[in-house]
């Protein structure tokens, strides 16, 4: 018998593309004030770059346009981005949702990333009453980010459900439904259009979820199959 239901955050809850867009912002405003530069540019020419793909050290690729790329202005990006409080709101009838499966369910979130921006981006979604269960995997040190099952086997504990009594709804294949399996649970894909990991495949079987939907709307009927 279901008696939990456990979600991810990023790009389940609310689309993480919104996220990393407001970090740019906030990061391009910083910049004008700090370096002179022009923050509607600044943030537009952040964008480009990674819809170009180049997320990897993106704030040293366009400091360096600027003749400003060093390790000190590198970090200070970094750290803007990271504590900012971001603009980021839930997807459509996520808060209807949540309170009709409390109804009948406990409910969970396990989420990784860095202990500070989790909080912040909670804070922002106002998202937290919703929950039972809220296990943020840095609070359990870097070692416990997903794919490990230290952060699912806490929110189970906290729920006081067996792992054959919970499911894990997420986004991420490369590190979700691995997580949640070695857990003992069972998971659900949310394949929201222009997810960041929506065009990921599942790496191996053990990496796959149970079973996709495409909208939070379909998560009653998959739940109602699954269980």
């Amino acid at each position: 018998m279901l008696k939990a239901v456990i979600f991810d955050l990023d790009d389940t809850l609310y689309p993480e593309l919104e996220y990393v867009f407001s970090g740019y912002r906030a990061v391009a405003a910083w910049s004008a004030a700090r370096f002179k530069t022009s923050q509607e540019t600044g943030h537009a020419e952040l964008i480009d770059l990674f819809r170009q793909g180049k997320r990897h050290h993106i704030f040293n690729q366009w400091l360096a346009r600027y003749d400003l790329d060093s390790e000190e202005n590198a970090l200070e990006l970094l750290r803007v981005y990271r504590e900012h409080k971001p603009t980021i709101r839930l997807f459509p009838g996520v808060v209807c949702l949540l309170q009709e499966l409390r109804s009948q369910f406990r409910l969970g979130l396990v989420s990784d990333g860095y202990l500070n921006m989790q909080t912040l981006k909670l804070a922002a979604l106002g998202v937290e009453p919703e929950f039972d269960a809220i296990v943020l995997s840095d609070s359990l040190g870097s070692d416990a980010w997903k794919p490990s099952p230290r952060p699912f086997q806490a929110v189970l504990e906290q729920l006081k459900v067996l792992p054959a009594e919970a499911v894990y709804v997420g986004d991420n294949p490369t590190k979700d439904f691995v997580g949640a399996r070695c857990a003992g649970m069972r998971s659900i894909r949310c394949l929201h259009l222009g997810g960041l990991y929506s065009e990921i495949e599942p790496a191996s079987p053990e990496h796959a979820p149970d079973m996709s939907i495409f909208s939070l709307q379909d998560l009653a009927c998959a739940l109602e199959a699954m269980f």
